[in-house]
């Protein structure tokens, strides 16, 4: 099985809580960074999405906190896309650092929103991946 899809991300002082620990909410955005980094290596915008009717919807979102990141620590977070036959998909994340130590789990349920409509699609994934111009990152 090929390694999941990274990026890399600093963390910064101005994103830490009083203890010096990244806030738990940065977490999120981390993930967040790493899903709109894989959709745009895979060719989807946002601007295209929009353009084909569709938004991609949080449904839930779970985080598991393992070790603790602090200021100037350097982290790969990995996206990957779990299709299934549904409205819905997975998206599983890891935040790890440098070392190779995990320090978050992010796993998210989502769905794709047809804007008229205000529902989700059905078959969410193959609606991504005939927007993408590379969909075998998908």
């Amino acid at each position: 099985m090929s390694e999941p899809f990274s990026v890399p991300v600093t963390v910064r002082g101005y994103e830490t809580d009083v203890q010096g620990h990244l806030n738990q909410s940065v977490y999120l955005n981390y993930a967040e960074h790493a899903r709109w980094s894989l959709l745009r290596a895979a060719g989807i915008t946002q601007a295209g999405l929009i353009g084909s009717g569709v938004g991609p919807v949080a449904l839930e979102t779970t985080i598991r906190y393992l070790r603790e990141l602090l200021a100037g620590d350097e982290v790969e977070v990995t996206c990957a896309f779990e299709w299934g036959e549904g409205k819905t998909f997975r998206i599983r994340q890891t935040i790890r650092k440098e070392d190779g130590t995990v320090a978050a789990e992010i796993t998210a349920v989502g769905g794709l929103m047809d804007l008229k409509e205000r529902r989700l699609v059905a078959n969410a994934g193959e609606v991504f991946k005939g927007l993408a111009t590379d969909p075998g990152l998908l």
